[in-house]
C-alpha cells in the first residue's frame, strides 16, 4: 500500500504525461521540495533534466483552516509567463501546464545556486543591494501591468485573493482585536478599491531566491489585479519583523527597508507615489499585526514580549495611521 507521500507523487503522474513530460515507461525520480504551506511541490528527475512541479492544495497546512481554491495555480501560471517578458531570467520558466487537476511545472531552480533570501536574513545577511533589486523587479511589473487593461482584465478575481490573502489575513485578525477592527475591515475595502496593477500577492523572503545573477520571484499563486501597495508592504513587513527576531542586525534590516521603499517610490509613475506610499502604511500595520495574529503567523517569533510588541505598535498605527514608511521604520525599536 502506498504511503500519503507516495500517492500524491503518483497522482502527478497523469498530468506529466499529458504535459509531455514523462514518456510512458521512462525512468524518474520524484522527490519532495520543503517550503510553503500552500502547495505540494516535488522535484522529478529523469535521464534527461530535473524540474519542479507544482500542485496547489484545496486546505493550507496551518493551524486554522484555511481554505483557498486550487484553480489558483492558473494565475500563478499566467503571472510567471507575463512576468518573464517583462524580467526575464527573474522568475522561472514555465515547462507546462495541466488545467485537468490544476499542476504545472516549471525550472528547477538548485538551491545552491539560488539560496533563499529569507533564510538569509534569519541567519543576518542582509544585504540591500538584494533589497533595491527586489523593489525594481515587483515597480517593473507593477508598471508595465499597468499601461495594459486588456491584460489586468483577465486577472481580475476578487473572490479568490478575498479568500487567500484579505480574509486570512485582515478579517481573522480582526475577530482577536475588535478595538481595531474597522480599520482592519477598511485595509480590505482600501485595496478591492485601488485595482492598479498586476500584483504578485506573496512578496515574501520565502519566495525570493537570491541568485548569482539576482533575485528571482517565485510563488505567485495569489497573483491578481490588485493594489500595488499590498506588494510593497509585504514585502516590508519581513523587514521589521526580522528586526524583532534579531535585534542586534536592526541597522541592517532597516537599511534593507529604506533601500526597497525608497527605489520602489522612485520609480512608481502610474500615481501619485504619496497616494500609493499612505496605502502602504496603512496595510504594513495590518500585516504586522496579522503575522502575530492571523491565520499564517511567522514561525520564528516565538516569544510572548515579541508578539506584544508587535501588537501594541501596530494597533496604535491603526488607531492612528502614519502616512510615511520612514516614520513607521524610525518607530520601530526592539530590544
Amino acid at each position: 500500500m502506498l504511503n500519503n507521500a507516495d500517492a500524491d507523487h503518483a497522482a502527478l503522474l497523469p498530468a506529466l504525461r499529458r504535459m509531455g513530460l514523462l514518456k510512458d515507461g521512462q525512468a524518474f525520480e520524484i522527490s519532495a521540495l520543503t517550503g510553503g504551506v500552500s502547495s505540494l511541490i516535488v522535484k522529478v528527475s529523469t535521464e534527461e533534466h530535473s524540474f519542479c512541479v507544482k500542485r496547489a492544495l484545496p486546505q493550507l497546512k496551518v493551524a486554522a483552516l484555511w481554505e483557498a481554491p486550487v484553480n489558483r495555480n492558473r494565475g500563478e501560471v499566467a503571472w510567471l509567463r507575463y512576468a518573464n517578458r517583462i524580467i526575464p531570467g527573474s522568475v522561472p520558466q514555465v515547462l507546462g501546464e495541466d488545467e485537468q487537476d490544476c499542476i504545472f511545472a516549471m525550472a528547477y531552480l538548485p538551491s545552491a545556486q539560488f539560496p533563499v533570501w529569507k533564510q538569509q536574513l534569519l541567519d543576518g545577511v542582509a544585504d540591500s543591494q538584494t533589497a533595491t533589486r527586489v523593489a525594481e523587479l515587483l515597480v517593473k511589473v507593477h508598471a508595465a501591468s499597468a499601461r495594459d487593461p486588456a491584460l489586468l482584465a483577465r486577472f481580475d478575481h476578487d473572490e479568490d485573493f478575498v479568500a487567500i490573502r484579505l480574509s486570512p489575513y485582515f478579517l481573522h485578525t480582526a475577530q482577536k482585536h475588535p478595538d481595531c477592527a474597522a480599520a482592519l475591515h477598511a485595509l480590505v475595502q482600501q485595496t478591492l478599491a485601488h485595482k492598479h496593477v498586476l500584483i504578485h500577492g506573496d512578496v515574501s523572503p520565502k519566495n525570493i531566491l537570491n541568485g548569482n545573477s539576482g533575485p528571482v520571484l517565485i510563488d505567485a499563486e495569489c497573483a491578481c489585479l490588485g493594489d500595488p501597495a499590498f506588494d510593497l508592504a509585504f514585502v516590508l513587513t519581513h523587514m521589521l519583523l526580522k528586526c524583532v527576531y534579531r535585534p542586534a542586525d536592526t541597522a541592517a534590516y532597516l537599511a534593507c527597508f529604506d533601500a526597497l521603499s525608497q527605489r520602489y517610490l522612485q520609480q512608481v509613475d502610474w500615481e501619485a507615489a504619496a497616494k500609493l506610499e499612505t496605502r502602504a502604511c496603512a496595510l504594513l500595520a495590518g500585516m504586522l499585526l496579522a503575522r502575530v495574529d492571523g491565520k499564517s503567523p511567522v514561525e520564528y517569533l516565538t516569544q510572548p514580549e515579541q508578539h506584544d510588541f508587535i501588537r501594541v505598535k501596530t494597533i496604535a498605527w491603526l488607531q492612528q495611521p502614519v502616512t510615511r514608511l520612514s516614520l513607521m521604520r524610525q518607530q520601530w525599536t526592539y530590544s
